[in-house]
Protein backbone atom coordinates (compact mmCIF):
# COMPACT_ATOMS: atom_id res chain seq x y z
CA UNK A 1 0.00 0.00 0.00
CA UNK A 2 2.28 3.29 -1.19
CA UNK A 3 -0.69 5.52 -1.56
CA UNK A 4 -1.91 7.09 1.65
CA UNK A 5 -5.77 5.61 2.36
CA UNK A 6 -8.35 6.23 5.18
CA UNK A 7 -11.50 4.12 5.96
CA UNK A 8 -14.43 6.37 5.76
CA UNK A 9 -17.45 4.92 8.10
CA UNK A 10 -20.78 6.26 5.99
CA UNK A 11 -23.56 4.76 7.78
CA UNK A 12 -25.96 2.04 7.38
CA UNK A 13 -22.99 -0.37 7.82
CA UNK A 14 -21.72 1.11 4.69
CA UNK A 15 -17.68 1.22 4.47
CA UNK A 16 -15.79 3.42 2.12
CA UNK A 17 -11.91 3.59 1.40
CA UNK A 18 -10.93 6.93 0.09
CA UNK A 19 -7.74 8.93 -0.01
CA UNK A 20 -6.56 9.87 3.08
CA UNK A 21 -5.77 13.62 3.59
CA UNK A 22 -3.04 14.40 6.12
CA UNK A 23 -3.65 16.62 8.66
CA UNK A 24 -0.19 19.00 9.60
CA UNK A 25 0.38 18.91 13.26
CA UNK A 26 -0.07 21.76 15.60
CA UNK A 27 2.65 23.05 18.18
CA UNK A 28 1.38 19.98 20.93
CA UNK A 29 0.43 17.32 18.40
CA UNK A 30 2.18 14.50 16.41
CA UNK A 31 1.60 13.01 12.93
CA UNK A 32 1.58 8.85 13.12
CA UNK A 33 2.00 6.71 10.27
CA UNK A 34 -0.02 3.92 12.00
CA UNK A 35 1.01 0.52 11.10
CA UNK A 36 -2.19 -1.74 12.58
CA UNK A 37 -5.31 -1.21 14.05
CA UNK A 38 -7.52 -3.55 16.04
CA UNK A 39 -11.08 -3.68 15.44
CA UNK A 40 -13.47 -3.91 18.66
CA UNK A 41 -16.82 -3.95 19.75
CA UNK A 42 -17.40 -0.16 20.17
CA UNK A 43 -16.52 -0.28 16.19
CA UNK A 44 -18.61 -2.90 15.68
CA UNK A 45 -21.33 -0.57 17.72
CA UNK A 46 -20.18 2.18 15.34
CA UNK A 47 -20.55 0.08 12.05
CA UNK A 48 -24.62 -0.81 13.31
CA UNK A 49 -25.33 2.51 13.32
CA UNK A 50 -26.02 2.49 17.61
CA UNK A 51 -23.81 5.33 17.93
CA UNK A 52 -24.92 7.14 14.76
CA UNK A 53 -25.52 10.45 17.67
CA UNK A 54 -21.46 10.86 18.19
CA UNK A 55 -20.18 10.05 15.10
CA UNK A 56 -19.85 12.64 12.87
CA UNK A 57 -20.64 11.02 9.64
CA UNK A 58 -18.40 10.17 7.43
CA UNK A 59 -16.10 9.13 9.98
CA UNK A 60 -12.50 7.81 10.33
CA UNK A 61 -12.58 4.68 13.25
CA UNK A 62 -10.55 3.13 15.27
CA UNK A 63 -8.02 3.52 18.39
CA UNK A 64 -6.29 0.07 19.05
CA UNK A 65 -3.28 0.71 17.21
CA UNK A 66 0.43 1.13 16.94
CA UNK A 67 2.32 3.00 14.59
CA UNK A 68 5.77 5.34 14.06
CA UNK A 69 5.81 9.18 14.72
CA UNK A 70 6.46 11.00 11.33
CA UNK A 71 6.26 14.27 12.40
CA UNK A 72 6.22 16.10 16.07
CA UNK A 73 4.84 20.06 16.14
CA UNK A 74 7.05 22.48 17.60
CA UNK A 75 6.53 22.63 21.26
CA UNK A 76 6.91 18.63 21.09
CA UNK A 77 10.50 17.17 22.71
CA UNK A 78 9.17 14.49 24.45
CA UNK A 79 9.15 12.12 21.03
CA UNK A 80 10.42 12.21 17.84
CA UNK A 81 10.45 11.38 14.16
CA UNK A 82 10.82 7.71 14.35
CA UNK A 83 9.93 6.92 17.76
CA UNK A 84 7.16 3.70 17.70
CA UNK A 85 4.26 4.35 20.07
CA UNK A 86 0.47 3.71 20.64
CA UNK A 87 -2.65 6.14 21.49
CA UNK A 88 -4.34 6.56 24.72
CA UNK A 89 -7.34 7.75 22.75
CA UNK A 90 -9.06 10.14 25.65
CA UNK A 91 -9.43 13.96 25.19
CA UNK A 92 -10.66 15.27 28.60
CA UNK A 93 -12.22 18.79 28.69
CA UNK A 94 -9.61 19.75 31.56
CA UNK A 95 -12.27 21.68 33.59
CA UNK A 96 -15.08 19.53 34.42
CA UNK A 97 -15.55 18.00 38.33
CA UNK A 98 -14.51 14.82 36.79
CA UNK A 99 -11.01 16.48 35.68
CA UNK A 100 -11.05 18.83 38.30
CA UNK A 101 -10.80 15.64 40.67
CA UNK A 102 -7.92 13.56 39.13
CA UNK A 103 -10.51 11.74 36.98
CA UNK A 104 -9.85 13.20 33.43
CA UNK A 105 -10.70 9.73 32.03
CA UNK A 106 -14.25 10.01 32.88
CA UNK A 107 -14.78 13.50 32.06
CA UNK A 108 -18.31 14.51 31.95
CA UNK A 109 -17.35 15.95 28.74
CA UNK A 110 -14.86 13.11 27.38
CA UNK A 111 -14.41 12.82 23.79
CA UNK A 112 -13.30 9.09 22.44
CA UNK A 113 -10.71 9.40 19.83
CA UNK A 114 -12.19 7.25 17.04
CA UNK A 115 -15.49 7.99 17.77
CA UNK A 116 -16.02 11.57 18.59
CA UNK A 117 -12.87 12.77 16.58
CA UNK A 118 -10.83 10.90 13.38
CA UNK A 119 -10.00 7.96 14.50
CA UNK A 120 -6.56 5.50 13.37
CA UNK A 121 -7.63 3.74 10.08
CA UNK A 122 -5.81 5.89 7.73
CA UNK A 123 -2.13 5.81 6.68
CA UNK A 124 -1.34 9.13 8.25
CA UNK A 125 -2.98 10.59 11.93
CA UNK A 126 -2.32 13.30 13.30
CA UNK A 127 -3.36 13.40 17.82
CA UNK A 128 -2.22 15.63 20.84
CA UNK A 129 0.99 14.50 22.15
CA UNK A 130 -0.48 14.07 26.01
CA UNK A 131 -1.88 10.71 23.99
CA UNK A 132 1.29 9.25 22.97
CA UNK A 133 2.70 6.08 24.97
CA UNK A 134 6.76 4.91 23.78
CA UNK A 135 6.81 1.13 22.46
CA UNK A 136 10.08 -0.39 23.58
CA UNK A 137 11.94 -2.23 20.77
CA UNK A 138 11.36 -5.75 22.21
CA UNK A 139 7.29 -5.19 21.07
CA UNK A 140 6.51 -5.66 17.73
CA UNK A 141 4.28 -3.67 16.03
CA UNK A 142 1.10 -5.73 15.81
CA UNK A 143 1.62 -7.08 19.35
CA UNK A 144 2.03 -3.07 20.09
CA UNK A 145 -1.53 -2.53 18.71
CA UNK A 146 -2.73 -5.24 21.13
CA UNK A 147 -1.56 -2.60 24.30
CA UNK A 148 -4.68 -0.18 24.38
CA UNK A 149 -7.13 -3.77 24.89
CA UNK A 150 -4.80 -4.92 27.62
CA UNK A 151 -5.07 -1.60 29.23
CA UNK A 152 -8.52 -1.91 29.73
CA UNK A 153 -7.83 -5.41 31.09
CA UNK A 154 -5.07 -3.53 33.23
CA UNK A 155 -7.53 -0.82 34.35
CA UNK A 156 -10.63 -3.78 35.34
CA UNK A 157 -8.29 -5.50 37.41
CA UNK A 158 -6.84 -3.14 39.48
CA UNK A 159 -10.18 -1.10 40.09
CA UNK A 160 -10.95 -4.95 41.05
CA UNK A 161 -8.16 -5.06 43.84
CA UNK A 162 -7.41 -8.56 42.64
CA UNK A 163 -4.38 -10.14 44.78
CA UNK A 164 -2.58 -13.04 44.73
CA UNK A 165 -4.14 -16.35 45.77
CA UNK A 166 -7.99 -15.11 45.77
CA UNK A 167 -10.59 -16.56 43.31
CA UNK A 168 -11.61 -14.66 40.66
CA UNK A 169 -14.54 -15.48 37.94
CA UNK A 170 -14.64 -13.52 34.39
CA UNK A 171 -18.08 -13.90 33.43
CA UNK A 172 -17.66 -13.53 29.77
CA UNK A 173 -14.57 -14.49 27.45
CA UNK A 174 -14.68 -12.39 24.35
CA UNK A 175 -11.37 -10.60 23.85
CA UNK A 176 -11.56 -8.13 26.91
CA UNK A 177 -12.70 -11.22 28.93
CA UNK A 178 -9.81 -12.92 27.73
CA UNK A 179 -7.45 -10.44 28.67
CA UNK A 180 -8.88 -9.87 31.83
CA UNK A 181 -8.33 -13.36 32.99
CA UNK A 182 -5.08 -12.69 31.43
CA UNK A 183 -4.29 -10.36 33.35
CA UNK A 184 -5.82 -11.63 36.55
CA UNK A 185 -3.90 -14.42 36.15
CA UNK A 186 -0.37 -12.81 36.14
CA UNK A 187 -1.05 -11.27 39.60
CA UNK A 188 -1.21 -14.74 41.20
CA UNK A 189 -4.91 -14.87 41.36
CA UNK A 190 -7.04 -18.15 40.06
CA UNK A 191 -9.23 -16.96 37.67
CA UNK A 192 -12.35 -19.11 35.94
CA UNK A 193 -13.89 -17.71 32.68
CA UNK A 194 -17.65 -18.56 32.04
CA UNK A 195 -18.03 -18.52 28.47
CA UNK A 196 -20.53 -20.14 25.60
CA UNK A 197 -19.20 -19.77 22.59
CA UNK A 198 -17.79 -23.01 21.56
CA UNK A 199 -14.24 -21.36 19.93
CA UNK A 200 -13.40 -18.83 22.88
CA UNK A 201 -13.63 -21.51 24.98
CA UNK A 202 -11.19 -23.98 22.88
CA UNK A 203 -8.89 -20.91 22.91
CA UNK A 204 -8.90 -20.03 26.35
CA UNK A 205 -8.23 -23.96 27.31
CA UNK A 206 -5.28 -23.71 25.23
CA UNK A 207 -4.03 -20.79 27.34
CA UNK A 208 -4.26 -22.99 30.15
CA UNK A 209 -7.77 -21.18 31.86
CA UNK A 210 -10.33 -22.99 33.24
CA UNK A 211 -13.33 -22.01 31.38
CA UNK A 212 -16.58 -23.36 32.34
CA UNK A 213 -19.90 -23.49 29.71
CA UNK A 214 -22.41 -22.32 31.98
CA UNK A 215 -25.08 -23.88 29.59
CA UNK A 216 -23.32 -27.47 30.23
CA UNK A 217 -21.96 -27.09 33.82
CA UNK A 218 -23.76 -25.44 36.86
CA UNK A 219 -20.83 -22.49 37.46
CA UNK A 220 -22.60 -21.72 41.02
CA UNK A 221 -22.24 -25.67 42.07
CA UNK A 222 -18.78 -25.67 40.85
CA UNK A 223 -17.34 -22.14 42.36
CA UNK A 224 -18.91 -23.02 45.90
CA UNK A 225 -17.38 -26.67 45.84
CA UNK A 226 -13.93 -25.22 45.06
CA UNK A 227 -14.70 -22.08 47.63
CA UNK A 228 -15.79 -24.58 50.44
CA UNK A 229 -19.43 -22.40 49.79
CA UNK A 230 -17.70 -19.01 50.41
CA UNK A 231 -18.23 -17.44 47.21
CA UNK A 232 -15.05 -15.75 44.55
CA UNK A 233 -13.43 -13.14 45.95
CA UNK A 234 -13.80 -10.97 42.75
CA UNK A 235 -16.17 -11.63 39.69
CA UNK A 236 -15.99 -9.25 36.75
CA UNK A 237 -18.81 -9.02 34.02
CA UNK A 238 -17.77 -8.88 30.64
CA UNK A 239 -20.68 -10.43 28.89
CA UNK A 240 -23.00 -7.61 28.79
CA UNK A 241 -25.45 -9.88 28.57
CA UNK A 242 -28.92 -10.16 31.09
CA UNK A 243 -27.48 -14.04 31.93
CA UNK A 244 -24.68 -12.54 33.29
CA UNK A 245 -25.86 -9.73 35.17
CA UNK A 246 -27.90 -12.20 36.90
CA UNK A 247 -25.37 -14.68 37.62
CA UNK A 248 -22.89 -11.81 39.25
CA UNK A 249 -24.50 -11.34 42.41
CA UNK A 250 -24.81 -15.39 42.66
CA UNK A 251 -21.36 -16.27 42.87
CA UNK A 252 -19.20 -13.73 44.88
CA UNK A 253 -18.33 -14.54 48.34
CA UNK A 254 -19.23 -11.88 51.86
CA UNK A 255 -18.27 -8.58 50.53
CA UNK A 256 -16.93 -9.70 47.90
CA UNK A 257 -16.48 -7.21 44.74
CA UNK A 258 -17.86 -6.93 40.92
CA UNK A 259 -16.61 -4.81 38.43
CA UNK A 260 -19.42 -4.34 35.67
CA UNK A 261 -16.83 -4.03 32.51
CA UNK A 262 -19.29 -4.61 29.85
CA UNK A 263 -21.87 -1.63 28.50
CA UNK A 264 -25.69 -2.84 28.84
CA UNK A 265 -27.44 -0.96 26.45
CA UNK A 266 -30.22 -1.83 28.48
CA UNK A 267 -31.15 -1.52 32.55
CA UNK A 268 -30.97 -5.51 33.29
CA UNK A 269 -32.47 -7.19 36.24
CA UNK A 270 -30.05 -7.41 39.22
CA UNK A 271 -30.94 -8.99 42.67
CA UNK A 272 -30.26 -5.83 44.80
CA UNK A 273 -31.02 -8.14 47.90
CA UNK A 274 -28.11 -10.08 47.37
CA UNK A 275 -26.07 -6.55 47.64
CA UNK A 276 -27.47 -5.93 51.10
CA UNK A 277 -27.36 -9.85 52.28
CA UNK A 278 -23.49 -10.15 51.46
CA UNK A 279 -22.54 -6.48 51.60
CA UNK A 280 -21.76 -7.29 47.93
CA UNK A 281 -19.55 -3.82 46.17
CA UNK A 282 -19.73 -3.25 43.12
CA UNK A 283 -17.94 -1.09 40.92
CA UNK A 284 -18.26 -0.03 36.93
CA UNK A 285 -14.36 0.36 35.07
CA UNK A 286 -14.40 2.33 31.92
CA UNK A 287 -11.48 3.09 29.61
CA UNK A 288 -7.94 3.41 31.49
CA UNK A 289 -5.86 6.03 32.99
CA UNK A 290 -2.07 6.61 31.96
CA UNK A 291 -0.44 3.97 34.60
CA UNK A 292 -2.61 1.18 32.81
CA UNK A 293 -0.94 1.88 29.08
CA UNK A 294 2.06 1.45 31.17
CA UNK A 295 1.25 -1.71 33.05
CA UNK A 296 -0.31 -2.54 29.69
CA UNK A 297 2.87 -1.87 27.75
CA UNK A 298 5.38 -3.81 30.38
CA UNK A 299 3.03 -6.37 30.75
CA UNK A 300 2.92 -7.22 26.65
CA UNK A 301 6.62 -7.03 26.34
CA UNK A 302 7.40 -9.31 29.27
CA UNK A 303 6.06 -12.00 26.36
CA UNK A 304 4.35 -13.59 29.58
CA UNK A 305 0.66 -12.81 27.27
CA UNK A 306 -0.15 -15.32 24.25
CA UNK A 307 -0.64 -12.39 21.99
CA UNK A 308 -0.12 -13.88 18.43
CA UNK A 309 -2.49 -16.53 19.34
CA UNK A 310 -5.16 -13.64 20.30
CA UNK A 311 -4.91 -12.29 16.99
CA UNK A 312 -7.14 -14.31 14.69
CA UNK A 313 -6.38 -12.57 11.33
CA UNK A 314 -4.41 -9.42 9.96
CA UNK A 315 -6.44 -7.44 7.08
CA UNK A 316 -5.62 -4.93 4.68
CA UNK A 317 -7.79 -1.60 5.06
CA UNK A 318 -9.76 -2.53 1.75
CA UNK A 319 -10.66 -5.25 4.00
CA UNK A 320 -12.35 -3.70 6.86
CA UNK A 321 -15.85 -4.10 6.13
CA UNK A 322 -15.77 -8.03 5.74
CA UNK A 323 -13.88 -7.82 8.81
CA UNK A 324 -16.67 -6.20 10.56
CA UNK A 325 -19.02 -8.95 8.99
CA UNK A 326 -16.65 -11.63 10.31
CA UNK A 327 -16.73 -10.62 13.85
CA UNK A 328 -20.22 -9.66 14.46
CA UNK A 329 -20.71 -13.50 13.35
CA UNK A 330 -19.68 -14.76 16.40
CA UNK A 331 -17.80 -17.62 14.52
CA UNK A 332 -14.01 -18.71 15.15
CA UNK A 333 -12.32 -15.64 15.31
CA UNK A 334 -10.52 -13.33 18.31
CA UNK A 335 -9.18 -10.20 17.23
CA UNK A 336 -8.70 -8.90 14.06
CA UNK A 337 -6.02 -6.04 13.35
CA UNK A 338 -6.29 -3.99 10.26
CA UNK A 339 -2.84 -3.09 8.48
CA UNK A 340 -3.09 0.72 7.80
CA UNK A 341 0.05 1.19 6.07
CA UNK A 342 3.73 -0.42 5.41
CA UNK A 343 5.91 -0.88 8.74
Amino acid sequence: MNQLQAAFYEGNQRIRIGACTPVPPGASEVQIRVSYCGICGTDLHVFHGAMDHRVHIPQVLGHEMSGTVVTAGASVQSFAPGDRVTVRPLAPCGHCPACHAGHSHICHNLKFIGIDAPGALQSLWTVPVHTLHRLPESLSLEQGALVEPIAVACHDVRLGGVASGEYVVVLGGGPIGLLVALVTRSRGARVVVSEVNPFRIKLAREFGLDVVNPLETDLVQKIMDETGTAGADVVFEVSGSAAGAEMLTKIPRTRGRIVVVAIFSQPPKIDLFRFFWRELQLRGARVYEPEDFEAAIALAASGSLPLDRIVTAIQPLEALAEAMHELEGGGPVMKILVRCAES
